[in-house]
């Protein structure tokens, strides 16, 4: 047997008699056969098992099984990050010789990462090890997402996924030697695309919540479940609360309507948050963040949209769109702001299709080497002029304005100016889109001279305005004219003097309702940097646990 990589070291650990004495009282041994499976593709959940005595090889269902994607014998624990996340497995577990395991419920299994640190922290290591050498591999064709880099429909999926940081890969039929060859080998037509080809299933155009639903990652209600705190949005102040929430013992979830990571999650690279001196993505930051907070026991669900909330005799219900209700004692709302879209005719034919609200490497690759324009004068318009030009393309930045100075930090403009292929259109707005199937050209118009020109454009980047994901809150709690939420010492008197807190003045963050609580983006006065955000979201579970003692 050669000898393993650094990598491998960590990601294959052997468990010493201690560490299997430590383990056993999470679990029961039971026997194994060889020629059985613990556990296959698609199944509900799985136990995290050690192995006793025995062989066990992971397997992709369909591949030839004597190339095994990876093997454990005595010593050996099986699971990946997906027993954090909740989703379901994508690669099948064969006995191959038989012998004893000790199998630990889900349950035990985060009692066992939260009381036993040296053992969690062995486990955890691994099981990021192993998820990025099964990204690099054979595994990851466990999970195909097929469709054109041209469809909004293919980009969402695969933005889903990789947002995510699922375990798949993408086939674009733009590059494919041979599409008809490839769809037909699966019975399947240009119409049925794009395809989500799983294990277990195979799902034509589905939407990213049906996609999320067959992984599991989805909120799927348990009977009399009841949370301290529920978390509406996991942006970087969300991941915050939840994180500090589920470390201070409240059992925590939080729900997101797109994808874990929230704006800052789809920003190229973040240089001005401390401890990163030559910068991080903001999906590199988020999803750390995300998997730190499922480690300390925080369930996170999406997409999983939030239309609601129900306030009954104190008691508050999340209203989701599908009409589950999540009974909790507490919400932090960290819903964050969406960019303005533009208003310009057939906007919504091309977003996905040459429109972006995003800069990562996805949408990078549709327009790579070819012009785009990048919309906005904030620090994200910056950030993601920079990556593209990067990449490749030629980058315009319009601006309605004069200057950059007034709204994006000093380091970013010298960094654009200094950029050749980087331009700065001033006082320049986008009045019309044109292409075909895909955005092929942008008209500009230069507003000191009413002069308008049509220039080609593979990618519109739109980086404008910002308005509070609010609308689902109704009238539950108070909001300015704005839309944002209004906290404690900006509330109005009318509040502040009312039944609601008649016998003490409202907590940091907490909005109009009492045990309701409102950070980063979507709350007013918030400052629009990731670092205040994740301040405002660990902070708000100082006043979560001070409302808590209140109530009893």
């Amino acid at each position: 047997m050669s000898e393993l990589s650094e990598v491998e070291a960590v990601a294959l650990p052997s468990l010493d008699a201690p560490a299997l004495a430590e383990l056993a009282e999470f679990g029961t041994e039971v026997p194994i056969e060889a020629g059985t499976f613990l556990f296959r593709a698609g199944d509900e959940y799985y136990d995290f098992t050690v192995i006793l005595e025995g062989h066990i090889e992971i397997v992709r269902d369909g591949a030839d099984a004597s190339d095994p994607v990876a093997s454990h014998g005595i010593g050996r624990f099986l699971g990946e990050l997906h027993l954090l996340t909740g989703q379901r497995p994508y690669l099948s577990a064969l006995v191959t010789e038989s012998g004893r395991i000790l199998r630990i419920s889900p349950a035990e299994f985060r009692r066992l990462m939260g009381s036993k640190p040296d053992l969690a922290d062995i486990i955890f290591r691994s099981f990021v090890a192993r998820h990025e050498l099964l990204r690099a591999g054979d595994a990851a064709k466990a999970i195909q997402i097929i469709g054109s880099r041209y469809s909004p429909e293919f980009m969402a999926l695969s933005a889903f996924a990789s947002r995510s940081h699922l375990v798949h890969s993408t086939i674009d039929v733009e590059t494919h030697p041979d599409v008809d060859e490839l769809l037909a080998a699966m019975n399947l037509g240009a119409d049925d695309m794009p395809v989500v080809l799983t294990q277990s299933k195979v799902l034509s155009r589905p939407s990213t919540g049906e996609f999320a639903d067959l992984l599991g990652l989805t909120y799927r209600p348990i009977p009399d479940d009841s949370f301290d705190l529920v978390v509406v949005g996991t942006g970087p102040a969300g991941l915050a609360a939840a994180v500090y929430g589920a470390s201070e013992g409240l059992s925590t979830i939080s729900l997101d309507a797109v994808a874990v990571g929230g704006q800052a999650g789809a920003s190229s690279r973040i240089e001005n948050y401390m401890g990163f001196p030559n910068g991080i993505s903001g999906e590199g930051l988020t999803s750390n963040a995300a998997i730190q907070a499922q480690r300390l026991g925080a369930h996170l669900n999406a997409p999983c949209e939030v239309v609601g909330l129900d306030i009954e005799h104190g008691h508050t219900i999340v209203q989701l769109a599908d009409g589950t209700g999540i009974h909790c004692r507490t919400v932090i709302i960290a819903s964050g702001a969406r960019y303005q879209r533009l208003p310009v005719d057939e906007l919504e034919r091309f977003e996905g299709a040459g429109v972006y609200y995003a800069a990562t490497a996805l949408e990078a690759t549709s327009c790579r080497g070819r012009d785009v324009i990048v919309v906005g004068g904030g620090n994200s318009a910056g950030q993601a002029a920079i990556y593209l030009a990067q990449t490749g393309s030629r980058v315009a930045i319009a601006i309605r304005g004069h200057e950059l100075l007034h709204s994006m930090s000093r380091y970013l403009i010298e960094r654009i100016e200094a950029h050749p292929q980087i331009d700065v259109l001033r006082r320049t707005e986008v009045r019309a889109l044109s292409g075909a199937q895909h955005l092929e050209s942008v008209t500009l118009e230069e507003t000191t001279t009413s002069t308008r020109r049509v220039v080609p454009c593979a990618g519109l980047f739109c980086f404008i305005g910002a308005e509070p994901a609010t609308a689902w809150l109704g009238d539950t709690v108070a909001l300015d004219d704005a839309g944002f939420i209004l906290t404690d010492r900006s509330l109005p008197e009318s509040v502040i003097d009312g039944a609601a807190f008649v016998s003490r003045r409202p907590l940091p963050f907490e909005t109009s309702v009492p045990g309701v609580f409102a950070v980063g983006d979507v709350r007013q006065g918030s400052l629009k940097r990731v670092a205040a955000a994740v301040g405002e979201g660990s902070s708000a579970v100082r006043s979560v646990h001070d409302y808590l003692a209140s109530i009893g």
